[in-house]
């Protein structure tokens, strides 16, 4: 018996039209809440001084003092081990979990 091959259909050559060019969107605007400039208490402006700063430079700044004085317990470093300047910050912990600093962070801004 002899194999019947199916004669292939040639395939129309599909013409793809360019898109037009969307225009650029505009850039979403920062959230307006962790933007605005919130004053530190004095317990905090020990640490970051006594600017007001947005939500996001306060926590920059306080990371930036911890890695400088070396207070990210070795053994967990997801842990913060409270100095004499972040102890009255930190309740009087001393030591605090990175996911709880912004939470005691929130207590001394205005």
């Amino acid at each position: 018996m002899a194999k019947s091959s199916k004669a292939a259909a040639p395939k129309a050559a599909a013409k793809k039209e360019a898109a037009p060019k969307k225009a650029a969107a505009p850039k979403k605007a920062a959230n307006s809440a962790f933007m605005t400039p919130l004053t530190p208490s004095a317990t905090l402006a020990a640490v970051i001084g006594t600017t007001p700063l947005p939500r996001t430079e306060v926590t920059k700044k306080i990371w930036d003092y911890i890695k400088a004085h070396n207070l990210q317990d070795p053994a967990n470093k997801r842990m913060i081990n409270a100095d004499a300047k972040l102890k009255p910050l930190f309740d009087g912990k001393d030591q605090v979990s990175m996911f709880d600093l912004t939470k005691f962070v929130a207590k001394h801004v205005k």
